[in-house]
């Protein structure tokens, strides 16, 4: 499986990039098989203004076809990436 995280007007620190990896693995482990690619992508859409501003974007690729997308929002990107990542982990089943 191939993870690939990206920021948009967002940095990913160290500590978040671990957290979501961590989340990723624990929802998608037993489909590891069935999984080609994963892309995240966690944008910042209000800028400094504050809010729930925090939207995240994660596409699974399935073997041999398919694709499978959840997107959420939150003002916390810990609790966006942890409930994004449950939300994938279901919809791959």
């Amino acid at each position: 499986m191939q993870l690939e995280m990206r920021g948009v007007n967002f940095e990913l620190d160290d500590a978040l990039k671990g957290h979501l990896e961590r989340r990723l693995r624990f929802a998608l482990g037993r489909f590891m098989r069935r999984i080609d690619r994963v892309i995240v992508r966690l944008s910042d859409i209000n800028g400094p203004r504050g809010g729930v501003d925090k939207r995240c974007l994660i596409l699974v690729t399935l073997v041999p076809r398919g694709e499978v997308v959840v997107e959420g929002s939150d003002h916390d990107p810990f609790a966006l990436v942890a409930r994004a990542a449950d939300r994938i982990g279901r919809a791959v089943r």
